[in-house]
């Protein structure tokens, strides 16, 4: 009995299994109301739970790719997606490392279908399935006597794909296949790489790949089978191979050099050099004639700085108010002080002074000092007289350009080439820099920005003197050696001593040589003793002309500096 009992039970119990896909919601209806039916409630509702969370997940179940030669190097690619959740994103791989030096570039174009490409990204749209299309150049690769292709089939998904199936389709028979699947860099090949009779045509399949993973296939056909595809190959930017020294480089780098050194010192033999003269050596010239002290050329101390270095400089101005003073303009009075005071100085305007003989630089000089004012002290012309600066200097080089000793204004010819050599110098940066980030030949914009640089220094040294200027200069530069050597005329008579001594003055500011003609100047008076002043410079009381020297030297270097007050620096 028990036997047969066993049976029955059994017999039932397949019984109920056998019927069960047909009727399962009765079953579980009968068994909620036979048996325990708040157990049967708990558990439907917790399947129902897991069942809406599977549907939610985010993930890729099957993507079929069709890849087609299309000739010309395309290949023609279209894809089926199925997708839950939200619509995927690929970031398609348009850029991989080809060698040391260069990319290798996966062009996509003629995207259409249910996504959109913004930069090397697909995003799809719809719900649950897309299919998009577009075409690849730059996947073949010619070897010898073959061509390859070699695309990243699936690749770049932002999310898990189940199931991937790529085939691949021409008319050029296939000769090897092979597929790698996971990283990009892996070695792992997929799980299905086969080709059908015809052997034109390939599949391909991997199952779960997680975002970012790929399946690439590899594809060799018959040379020309792509109708002319090949890399494209872009070279990438390396600082160690952007500026390559080797043959070519170098030798290119030294011929553009001696080619933009030579023509700038070519550029300066031909426009910047002094005309030359001759028979015009640098004789020493002691300004004397007759006994009355005539200057070669007549050149006056601010033109004589101007004629030797080209520029307007703030000892050319400070000089000419010493020779202002020393021709009877005006009165230069030392302020007393105490032992921790700046030194100061008063400039006092000399009544019926002949100022119709200034030349227009001076007259500019003088009516910057005092405007309007008959004394001014030399502390407080640091103010609106820097301001009128400008004027002094225009109008000495305007002097040098009038007394022919130069064709062009010494500032404006400086100028001129110092700003076509920093604008060479800057193509040069340009150029460099294109250079070193399209090729190997940045060394030879290196040679554009030296030559630029050079011109822009040798701009400097620009301006040249007319054969009338290089005599002048000659004369100017023997009249200097006579200054420098401390010579003086004995057979100058004593009351004349004074007064051409301080001519000498002004001049021998120019030359820095103030202390020794100083010196000499308070050796003597007009009736060949010591006085306590000059007729054209005062003292306080107490003063003698023992320490004249010593004032001139602090005058000078303090005038020198009221005038560079105004930023001006070396050149005014």
């Amino acid at each position: 009995m028990m036997d047969l009992a066993r049976r029955l039970a059994l017999t039932l119990a397949l019984a109920c299994l056998s019927i069960a896909p047909a009727t399962a919601a009765g079953a579980a209806t009968a068994a909620a109301e036979t048996d325990a039916g708040s157990d049967s409630r708990a558990v439907s509702a917790a399947a129902a739970t897991g069942t809406a969370g599977t549907a939610s997940a985010e993930d890729i179940t099957s993507v079929r790719v069709a890849l087609e030669l299309r000739g010309r190097g395309v290949l023609h690619v279209k894809e089926e997606i199925e997708f839950s959740g939200k619509p995927p994103v690929r970031t398609l791989l348009t850029r991989v490392r080809h060698d040391d030096t260069h990319d290798r570039l996966y062009r996509i174009t003629g995207l259409k279908g249910d996504g959109r490409l913004t930069g090397d990204t697909i995003t799809l749209t719809g719900s649950g399935k897309a299919t998009v299309e577009y075409d690849v150049t730059g996947a073949f690769t010619p070897m010898s006597g073959v061509e390859e292709l070699r695309w990243y089939a699936v690749s770049g998904w932002s999310v898990p794909v189940r199931q991937a199936v790529v085939t691949v389709s021409g008319d050029a028979q296939i000769q090897n296949l092979s597929c790698f699947a996971g990283d990009l860099t892996s070695a792992v090949g997929c799980t299905v790489a086969e080709m059908d009779h015809t052997g034109t045509t390939a599949t391909f399949e991997q199952q779960n790949l997680r975002p970012g993973q790929a399946l690439t296939v590899v594809l060799g056909y018959p040379a020309g089978a792509s109708g002319g595809g090949k890399p494209i190959l872009e070279r990438r930017f390396d600082l160690a191979t952007a500026f390559t020294l080797n043959v070519v480089t170098g030798s290119a780098l030294a011929g553009l050099l001696v080619l933009l050194l030579g023509g700038v010192g070519l550029l300066y033999w031909t426009r910047g050099r002094d005309a030359r003269v001759i028979g015009h050596e640098a004789k020493e010239i002691s300004g004397l004639q007759n006994g009355t002290f005539s200057p070669p050329d007549g050149v006056r101390p601010g033109q004589i700085g101007t004629l030797i270095d080209e520029q307007a400089d703030v000892v050319d101005v400070t000089a000419t108010i010493v020779d202002l003073a020393v021709r009877g303009y005006l009165l230069i009075e030392e302020q007393p002080r105490q032992a921790y005071d700046a030194p100061d100085w008063v400039l006092v305007k000399r009544p019926n002074a002949p100022l119709s003989a200034l030349l227009p630089y001076e007259r500019a000089l003088y009516d910057a000092i005092f405007d309007g004012r008959d004394s001014v002290p030399l502390s407080q012309l640091r103010g609106t007289f820097a301001e009128k600066l400008d004027t002094v200097r225009d109008e000495l080089y305007k002097d040098v350009v009038r007394q022919g000793w130069f064709s062009h204004r010494p500032d404006t010819v400086r100028s001129r080439w110092t700003v076509v050599g920093l604008i060479l110098a800057v193509l040069g940066v340009i150029a460099t820099v294109l250079l070193a980030w399209f090729t190997t030949y940045g060394l030879l914009g290196l040679a554009v920005i030296i030559g630029g640089a050079a011109l822009a220094w040798g701009g400097q040294y620009m301006p040249a003197k007319t054969a009338k200027g290089s005599a002048a200069l000659a004369h100017t530069l023997g009249f200097r050696r006579y200054l420098l050597s401390g010579k003086v005329d004995t057979n100058v008579p004593a009351a004349q001593r004074v007064e051409l001594f301080s001519r000498y003055l002004p001049y021998a500011i120019i030359f820095d040589s103030v202390e020794p003609w100083a010196r000499l100047v308070a050796d003597v008076s007009g009736n060949g003793r010591q006085a306590d002043n000059l007729y054209w410079y005062h003292g306080p009381a107490e003063w003698d002309l023992s320490r004249f020297a010593d004032s001139m030297r602090v005058f000078t270097t303090t005038t020198s500096g009221a005038i560079s007050a105004a930023r001006r620096l070396r050149s005014l």
